[in-house]
């Protein structure tokens, strides 16, 4: 009997190969920390790449101008020659070739910090960002040299054999994507919007140019899909300017790091601060909102926020933010922006607290353009099936048809495929049939007509009927979507990841206890 050819195994992408390499150097290390060490190193990797790429093109060019020698050698230190091309400035101590050449000794740790310190004295915009704990007592520096070694194998240049000056932007992402899986808690992966969800929205919006604004910006994955929109399109990334606000203080240095390495100039504040409370940009007008906010976050309310302006349709209750992070994003729009975020689905419904007369008062303000109820399984942190809002100033028309008293409803929960037994994604396909529905209901010359069970565009007579609810099921004809009812399969897998991670976290504490005591008997 002839066997069959066993089928080879797809090729693992860089990304991949890279990832298992570090996660396995990963040791006792928790992901929440561990993916700071990690994206740290590669942050310094990618900048002293650009900077020796750029050092040798300068060199090459005066050279073929017939500079003298020493000349040349003033200029390869003159750090406009660097800036003008979007380079940091690395100093000799912080250069990768200095940095793997230390990667056996037992000083890598102190080595890494002082390198970090010397950048950020350097580059000012990036001052007060980089990780510095790398000479820390409870990191294991051999693992930590491996990992050097792991990192130094990867070009970030243009020349490089991996073929795109976007690979870091590749793996930072891709890193992102993976430490947000992998850790555990209720907060677990907070830092990062999966990228299908992502670019669903910047399809939608379309923001070629224009003041764009999150301000639960995490790890900035709406500003990079932005500026990726823009260069696709043939446009200026320069016509785009970004602003942006993070309430954790660790992802607002990711978001920091994660803009910086791909050029794009952003105004994150000069530190992170809570949206609600200290409005970084309370001025600004934007004609993009772009955003992921934490979901039914019940602590926010502060009482000097009673009387605040961004309350016109009404105080959202203390007890869900859901309806303060809309009217905050309605708030900062200009006279003709334009809004896309991703709520839970509670939102479409609930009346608790007052948020009925919220929506009630938003939609007769005629500010909705269009909700999209989402498949589930999207994020790593949340089982709930999320939905999108998008509402807009100016519906007369605003650069397209005149759409007052109308709101186009999608179905979207049947899109997409499972990439893993935990989490779904939403292919290019998915996304544009999502995309050029809103667009086709949108535009002056675009031919729209319903479809059954996945696009509804409903009057405002029809939303009134059903009570001001937004259930796109209720509308297209599909079964209604759950609200914010997470699947028993998954509830059990991520109750169990976060107690196996609480064991450990007893484990830990009890050997601390152990250590402490033996010290004092000692």
């Amino acid at each position: 009997m002839v066997r069959a050819a066993k089928k080879a195994a797809p090729a693992k992408s860089l990304e991949r190969r890279l990832w298992d390499a570090a996660d396995a150097l990963r040791g006792n290390q928790e992901p929440s920390e561990y993916k700071h060490i990690v994206l740290g190193l590669v942050f310094l990797k990618y900048i002293s790449d650009r900077f020796e790429a750029r050092r040798r093109n300068l060199a090459a060019e005066l050279t073929a101008d017939g500079i003298p020698a020493e000349r040349i050698a003033e200029f390869l230190e003159a750090r406009d020659e660097y800036a003008s091309h979007n380079v940091f400035w690395v100093p000799v101590d912080a250069r990768w070739s200095t940095i793997q050449s230390r990667a056996k000794l037992a000083s890598i740790g102190s080595d890494l910090d002082t390198a970090m310190d010397l950048i950020e004295k350097e580059n000012p915009v990036i001052r007060g960002v980089l990780p510095r704990n790398y000479g820390r007592e409870g990191l294991d520096k051999g693992r930590l040299g491996q990992l050097v070694d792991l990192i130094g194998s990867i070009g970030f240049t243009e020349t490089d054999d991996h073929g795109s000056d976007d690979v870091l932007g590749r793996v930072y992402e891709y890193f992102l994507g993976q430490f947000a899986g992998k850790e555990a808690g209720k907060d677990a992966g907070a830092f990062y919007t999966p990228r299908s969800v992502v670019k669903t929205l910047v399809e939608m919006l379309e923001p070629f140019e224009g003041r764009v604004y999150d301000p639960a910006c995490g790890s900035g994955g709406m500003f990079v899909e932005s500026a990726k929109f823009v260069e696709a399109h043939g446009g200026n990334t320069n016509r785009i300017s970004v602003y942006g606000q993070e309430f954790t203080d660790t992802t607002w240095r990711l978001a920091k790091m994660n803009l910086a390495l791909r050029g794009i100039e952003a105004d994150l504040g000069d530190r992170s601060a809570d949206s609600f409370t200290q409005d970084l940009h309370p001025d600004l007008r934007a004609d993009f909102v772009l955003a992921n906010p934490p979901f039914n976050v019940s602590n926010w309310w502060d009482p000097k926020l009673a009387d605040d302006p961004r309350w016109e349709y009404g105080t959202p209750p203390p007890g869900n933010a859901n309806f303060a992070w809309v009217q905050h994003f309605i708030y900062h729009l200009s006279p003709r922006g334009t809004a896309g975020f991703v709520l839970a689905n509670g939102s479409l419904s609930s009346k608790s607290g007052g948020e009925g007369d919220i929506r009630r008062r938003i939609l007769e303000a005629d500010l909705v353009d269009c909700i999209v109820a989402m498949p589930d399984r999207l994020f790593f942190n949340t089982g709930i099936p999320v939905c999108l809002w998008l509402v807009s100033r100016e519906r007369s028309g605003n650069g397209h048809r005149e759409r007052e008293g109308e709101v186009l409803f999608i179905d979207a929960r049947k899109l997409g495929r499972m990439e893993n037994r935990r989490l779904r994604v939403l292919d290019d396909d998915d996304i544009a049939q999502i995309a050029d529905t809103f667009h086709s209901w949108r535009s002056r010359d675009g031919v729209y007509d319903d479809i059954a069970g996945f696009a509804k565009s409903a009057s405002l007579a029809e939303i009134k009927a059903h009570d001001f609810v937004l259930t796109p099921g209720r509308y297209v004809g599909a079964e209604e979507a759950e609200v914010d009812s997470e699947p028993l399969a998954d509830r059990i897998d991520r109750l169990t990841t976060v107690l196996y991670a609480e064991f450990q976290r007893g484990r830990q504490l009890e050997d601390e206890v152990r250590r402490r005591l033996g010290s004092l008997q000692g």
